[in-house]
């Protein structure tokens, strides 16, 4: 070997290396239910406007997950986690659409919960680990799963939470560090104590401290664990109903505070000590959609029942914030809409605008500060709609429980851009990546991306 080539060798080396060992971004990673604190936005992503599963065009792979999970994937660095309930009788079908049934699937087969780690790139799975094996200690509504809620990692750990089966924490490899059992928790139609729908608020991490909110039949709580040892740090019970809603963290310029939704008992908590902050009570009484952040405000939304409100809470909130009846705002609420909230999905602050979309598709979009209505469309023909939207580079990403998925312009005008089919049900919210937009249908891990031919 000449001392030239030698020398382009030795450089290029150190080349890959530098750049394998370039750190991650904590704020460019899909970290837990709708990417970075919630906020659902990657923007700088370079994500292709159309694909096609059937020709293959810009899809870079599809991956089987067996079993039935409604979590969304997260994202670190090249690694993509996602759970799974796998039975051994069940096929793991569900009943799409807008109905009013309450009853659960009478199943009672033996599963075998798991989370897999995949390779972002390739979609080859590096790891898979089961959690938990035994028969589900509650049933699910025929639109559920027993894996519904999302994994979240700081990029040393990652928690997958199953509800009455368990909360379980990992490292990056694998390999289990601790567990925690909480016993039964029980998420039932709260008027129908025998209408089971399973659990489905996932963890939030911050500042290597575990959140989770158990809003269940009985013994409802708030708690903080210590990531790296899963040591209690505190909880705090919460008189409420069952709900849904996975909780947020934001800062009133002192301390952090968790942002919690709920019918009786939306509200916040102390970070460090769990103290509540401020409550409020009213809204949709099954509250599912998660509160998000943004211009000294937190948002909330919510469905079902007298009133469906959206919801502008100062961050400087204290105290007791319940409106009286038919009233819009006081000294903390900035404004409120009595109607609109949707049932199932989280709202998306994107620029000066809010997004609300709606279990029947209907986007509706508000000026953020004011709640003022700019425009509200029904997106495509789907018949039912219950993923949250996420957005990059000026386009929101809106998809049908058929797997269709539609490109709506942002903005103070309503544009649809495109629809790409995914050809399976869809259930879950998307996750975007640097270059990816990964999709979990009924069956199957589907990474989208610009491929160059």
């Amino acid at each position: 070997m000449s001392k030239s080539t030698f020398s382009y060798l030795f450089l290029f080396l150190i080349l890959m290396y530098s750049a394998a060992c370039q750190p991650v971004d904590p704020q460019r990673q899909w970290s837990m239910y709708r990417g970075n604190y919630a906020s659902g936005i990657l923007d700088e992503a370079n994500l292709p406007q159309n694909w096609d599963i059937e020709t293959g065009e810009n899809i870079a792979w599809i991956t089987e997950i067996p079993g039935l999970g409604h979590s969304c994937p997260i994202v670190w660095g090249d690694n993509v986690f996602v759970t799974t309930a796998v039975s051994e009788v069940d096929s793991g079908a569900v009943k799409t659409g807008i109905y009013g049934s309450i009853g659960s699937v009478p199943d009672t087969s033996v599963h075998h919960w798991k989370v897999y780690c995949l390779d972002k790139k390739s979609g080859k799975i590096n790891w898979e680990q089961t959690a938990y094996t035994g028969v589900p200690e509650q049933k699910r509504h025929p639109m559920s799963s027993h894996a519904n809620c999302t994994p979240a990692t700081n990029g040393d750990y990652v928690v997958a939470f199953f509800g009455s089966e368990g909360l379980y924490c990992y490292d990056m490899k694998g390999e289990l560090q601790w567990k925690k059992d909480f016993g039964v928790l029980k998420s039932n139609f709260f008027l129908v104590p025998d209408a089971e729908w399973e659990f489905s608020s996932s963890p939030l991490i911050h500042n290597d401290v575990v959140i989770i909110q158990c809003d269940v039949h009985e013994n409802s709580f708030v708690a903080a664990f210590d990531i790296k040892t899963g040591k209690e740090l505190w909880k705090q019970e919460r008189d409420e109903y069952p709900g849904w809603c996975t909780p947020n963290i934001y800062s009133d310029g002192s301390r952090d505070i968790i942002a919690v939704n709920g019918y009786k008992h939306r509200g916040g908590y102390d970070f460090e000590t769990g103290e509540e902050v401020w409550r409020m009570s009213g809204g949709g009484d099954i509250p599912i959609p998660t509160p998000i952040v943004g211009n000294d405000l937190v948002y909330f939304n919510s469905a079902h029942g007298k009133i469906s409100p959206i919801l502008a809470i100062d961050k400087s909130a204290e105290g007791d914030l319940t409106l009286a009846e038919d009233e819009t705002s006081n000294e903390h609420v900035k404004w409120a809409l009595l109607r609109g909230g949707a049932y199932m999905g989280t709202m998306l602050l994107y620029g000066d605008y809010l997004y609300n979309a709606r279990w029947n598709g209907r986007l509706s979009c508000y000026n953020a500060l004011t709640g003022e209505e700019v425009y509200s469309e029904k997106v495509g023909h789907g018949n039912s709609y219950t993923s949250s939207p996420v957005a990059a580079d000026g386009v929101i990403y809106i998809v049908d429980n058929d797997g269709v998925v539609y490109s709506v312009k942002a903005g103070p005008e309503y544009k649809l851009l495109s629809e790409n089919n995914l050809n399976e049900v869809c259930m879950s919210t998307p996750a975007i990546a640097d270059s990816y937009l990964l999709f979990r249908t009924s069956r199957h891990l589907i990474a989208v991306a610009a491929i160059k031919n």
